[in-house]
C-alpha cells in the first residue's frame, strides 16, 4: 500500500504510516523492520525518503539502528514519571505494578572531594558514605544507584541495603527529603554499568544527577541513577508564565 495521496512532505508520511504499524503489532517489539529496500517497495518511496524516516524514528527512540545488522522496533518504557515528582525508584517500580528489589555492591567511607564538598555546602564534612546498589524490578536489573551521605547524618549502612533511601532516611534520621536539583544526562554505552544492567550494545542510559534538600533546605544526600533508557520515561509539565 502506497502513501502518496497526502500534500505533507512524503517522509512524515511514511513516519506516521511506520508509528501505526508498530502501534497495531504489524511490526512487534524488538522485531527486525523488512530491509530497506522491501520497505520502501512496500511504502512506494523512494530509499532516500524511507532513510529520512527511519532517522526521525530514530531520534524518537522508537527505532534502533544497528550497523550492518538492520533496523528494530524498540521496547516501549515500562516505567514513566513526571520530572517533577519526586519519587523513589522503589515507588516508580510499585506504580507499574512489578515488584521492587535491591542488589547491594559496595560501601566504603570516604574523604569527601572538594566538589562534594561545595555540593553539600559545608567545608567541615570529613567524611561521606557512599554506596552503590542495582534496583530491580521483578528481578530484572533496571537503574544502578550510586548514593554519597555525610556520615554526620548516616553513619551505619546496613539498614539501607533493601529499602527504599528516601523512607529511611525519614524513619532512621529524621530528616525528610522536600525536593531535589535533578540535572538529566543521556549516555550511550558504559563499561560498568551497562553490563550489570542487562543491556543491549545500542541501550542507551539516562543519568539522574540529584541533590537532595531536607526539610531545612539542608543538601543531605548527592546521587548518581543510571535508568535503562528502554525501561523508563520523564516528562514535565511546562506552563507559559
Amino acid at each position: 500500500m502506497t502513501i502518496r495521496s497526502d500534500s505533507r512532505h512524503l517522509y512524515l508520511l511514511v513516519v506516521d504510516k511506520l508509528k501505526q504499524d508498530i502501534e497495531n503489532k504489524v511490526y512487534k517489539e524488538k522485531e527486525k523492520l523488512p530491509s530497506e529496500f522491501e520497505l520502501s517497495r512496500r511504502l512506494g518511496v523512494s530509499r532516500a525518503t524511507l532513510r529520512e524516516a527511519l532517522r526521525v524514528l530514530e531520534e524518537e527512540n522508537i527505532v534502533v539502528r544497528r550497523h550492518g545488522v538492520g533496523t528494530f522496533v524498540n521496547s516501549k518504557p515500562v516505567f514513566s514519571s513526571g520530572i517533577e515528582q519526586l519519587n523513589s525508584v522503589t515507588e516508580m517500580i510499585s506504580q507499574a505494578g512489578m515488584k521492587p528489589g535491591t542488589v547491594f555492591l559496595t560501601s566504603t567511607i570516604e574523604t569527601p572531594s572538594e566538589e562534594e564538598l561545595i555540593k553539600f555546602n559545608n567545608k567541615e564534612i570529613s567524611e561521606v558514605l557512599h554506596f552503590e546498589r542495582v534496583r530491580t524490578a521483578n528481578d530484572l536489573p533496571v537503574v544502578y544507584c550510586i548514593d554519597k551521605i555525610p556520615t554526620t547524618i548516616v553513619e551505619d549502612y546496613q539498614s539501607y541495603k533493601n529499602e527504599s533511601l528516601l523512607k529511611l532516611l525519614e524513619k532512621e534520621a529524621g530528616r525528610y527529603i522536600s525536593y531535589a536539583v535533578t540535572h538529566i544526562e543521556p549516555v550511550g554505552y558504559h563499561d560498568k554499568i551497562s553490563p550489570i544492567l542487562e543491556c543491549e550494545p545500542e541501550t542507551a542510559l539516562l543519568v539522574l544527577k540529584q541533590m537532595h534538600y531536607d526539610q531545612n533546605d539542608e543538601p543531605i544526600l548527592y546521587s548518581l541513577n543510571y535508568f535503562r533508557a528502554d525501561k523508563f520515561s520523564f516528562h514535565v509539565l511546562r506552563k507559559r508564565p
